[in-house]
This record gives C-alpha cells, structure tokens and sequence, in this order.
C-alpha cells in the first residue's frame, strides 16, 4: 500500500517562474503597475504563510493566480470603501441619446477586420485604446466590467464578491458598455 505523499511546493523558484505571468495577469485588471506589483508580492506571501495547506489538487501556477484573484478582489472591495471620486461621466454616452442615438460612428467604430471570431482583439492600436478606455472607468464599474467579460465570472459571484444587486450589476454592465463605445468611437482614427 503506498504512501500519499503530500505535494511539496517550491517556493525558491516562484519569482522566476510566476513573477511575470502573475504581474500581467494583476496589471490587466487593475491597469495600475504599482497595484499590480503589490498584489503580486501580497500573493507571494500569502502563499508562503499557506504552503501547509497547499494539496496539490491544482498546479503551483494554478494556485497561486487564485490567490492573486482574492487579492484583486480585495483591491476592488478598497476602492468602493474607499469612495474615490468617479470620473466625470459623459452624460450623451450614459444616455444612449444625441447626434448618433447610441450607434457607432461609421468613421470611428472597428472595422470587422479588426477583430478574430474569438472576440480577441488582434489590431494592437485597438486593444490599446480598449485598455486605456476599460482604465477611464470609474474603479466599480471597472471591477464589475473586467470580473464578468475578461474573467468571466457569474453574474452572481461578481454581486456577493463586490457586494453589490444584480440591478446594480446590469445596470453598471450598460452604462461601461455605453462609456466603452463613446470613449474607443473618440480615440479610434
């Protein structure tokens, strides 16, 4: 009858390893590279202090973006304690109303070479803009926009995650929709 061996961790080589994956995985999500830095480092630790309970049910990799997903999280949960001032809204955007009763621009909007059948942005300029844009949004709707379209998480975990109603998550959802379309029709030449 063998043994189980508890799966050892090594914790010398995650800096090498997972330094960088991990920094871009934080840096797509929060847009600010100080941030993205401390969650890396707050990760690493965290992950020392919890080695004892690592299973090895999932990679080293796999374990240690999820805990970095609990720290973004937490970052998300400051912001919206924290009450930063949102950025001045474009009311035409918010709306859906004005000179172009929520269409796109037909000079401005992407053109359909623009982007894969996956939905992965494949022009760079494009996907520049898009990150600039997703970053202009206020820190909520920011962390609700990311969490659902880029992390695909359910609507009903992003809610209890940031600790919101699910009329205040769709209602979030629209008005990013809207200020993504006005903001990328503005900066699209």
């Amino acid at each position: 009858m063998k043994k189980d061996k508890k799966h050892t961790l090594d914790a010398h080589s995650w800096m090498d390893r997972y330094a960088d994956y991990l920094f871009n995985y934080a840096i797509v999500r929060l847009f600010d590279p100080e941030l993205a830095a401390d969650a890396v480092q707050d990760t690493f630790l965290s992950a020392l202090r919890a080695r004892e309970q690592f299973q090895g049910n999932s990679t080293e990799k796999t374990w240690l973006t999820s805990i970095l997903k609990r720290k973004i999280i937490d970052i998300y949960r400051k912001k919206k304690t924290a009450k930063e001032s949102p950025m001045q809204e474009n009311k035409e955007a918010l709306s859906g109303n004005g000179e172009h009763g929520g269409h796109w621009q037909e000079e401005r909007g992407p053109h359909s070479k623009s982007l894969m059948p996956e939905g992965e942005v494949e022009n760079n300029e494009l996907r520049l803009i898009l990150e600039k844009c997703i970053a202009g949004l206020p820190d909520n709707m920011s962390a609700v926009f990311i969490m659902k379209m880029i992390d695909e998480a359910p609507t009903e975990e992003i809610c209890k995650e940031l600790d919101i109603t699910p009329s205040n998550f769709w209602v979030m959802m629209h008005r990013a929709r809207l200020h993504l379309r006005n903001c990328i029709e503005l900066n699209w030449k």
